[in-house]
């Protein structure tokens, strides 16, 4: 492995496109017309948009293949999480209209008639809307049943969360549901294993990092972008910056002994309490 800093891989983390969110999503949410200028930022770049499973699945295709896979040479991938009713609207639409591939990880509790899950109320698409999402050119991948904090979970309650989210997509679409994005981003060595054997080939977390083509395949570092991300901020990310008054970070790197003690202390948290929104 070369001793040279991998270079950086922008993984942007959208959640809800609308002018008037609700309250507990608004500082994870863009407007409809700060995201078209995201997206313009993202063109200009001159990097090459690409879903996850690009990322991810290369060594599977060229085992597959037996032949070499391209690979882009400055890759950006769009994610989104949860499934806002915007996604399979006019989110959808201002991605196709740009041909712009993109990643959306469903909660299927949320979107579900008859099921529930820990977000709190928000306008949601539906889960029999998922196929059209494929249909404007986007990948679906799951974000669990209920959206639990994973690290926080028995190991029976671990594998619900993930094989149920994955079995009701796979139903929906018709096909395999291969990549799956941590609530929160909370995850640990024990959810990376489990999302493993539950038949996962990748898994996003959140990290505020850009990722590399050294990041790890379960727990892919991504850049959340809030309201007051703003179109030269894009950029930055896009060059492999900052945004502003933040610093640079490219992944893989260990997690901080912050971040192992909020995950002890949320986990003392569920067992007295039981499993709850994060916030």
């Amino acid at each position: 492995m070369s001793d040279s800093p991998p270079a950086p891989i922008p993984v942007l983390l959208y959640h809800a496109v609308m002018d008037d969110p609700p309250a507990w999503i608004a500082e994870f949410t863009v407007t409809p017309r700060d995201f078209a200028a995201h997206l313009d930022a993202v063109l200009a770049s001159g990097r090459t948009p690409v879903t996850i499973s690009t990322l991810t699945d290369r060594a599977r295709a060229r085992a597959e293949a037996a032949t070499e896979v391209p690979v882009p040479a400055r890759p950006v991938a769009l994610t989104f999480d949860d499934g806002f009713a915007d996604l399979p609207g006019p989110t959808a639409e201002a991605l196709a209209v740009r041909s712009l591939p993109a990643t959306a990880y469903l909660t299927t509790g949320a979107i579900t008639p008859g099921l529930t899950s820990l977000l709190p109320p928000a306008p949601m698409m539906t889960l029999a809307q998922a196929p059209a999402l494929e249909r404007y050119g986007m990948e679906v991948g799951a974000h669990t049943v209920t959206h639990a904090q994973l690290d926080t979970l028995r190991p029976a309650d671990l594998h619900r969360e993930l094989s149920d989210a994955k079995g009701a997509l796979e139903d929906t679409l018709g096909h395999e549901v291969a990549h799956l994005a941590y609530p929160h981003g909370y995850n640990s060595r024990a959810v990376r294993r489990a999302a493993a054997r539950a038949g996962y080939a990748s898994a996003v977390a959140v990290r505020h990092a850009h990722s590399s083509a050294r990041d790890e395949t379960y727990r892919i570092s991504r850049l959340i972008v809030r309201r007051t991300h703003t179109a030269a901020d894009v950029a930055s990310w896009m060059a492999g910056g900052p945004a502003d008054g933040e610093r640079a970070r490219t992944a893989p790197f260990p997690d901080s002994p912050r971040t192992l003690g909020w995950r002890l202390y949320r986990g003392a948290r569920t067992r007295i309490r039981g499993p709850e929104f994060a916030g």
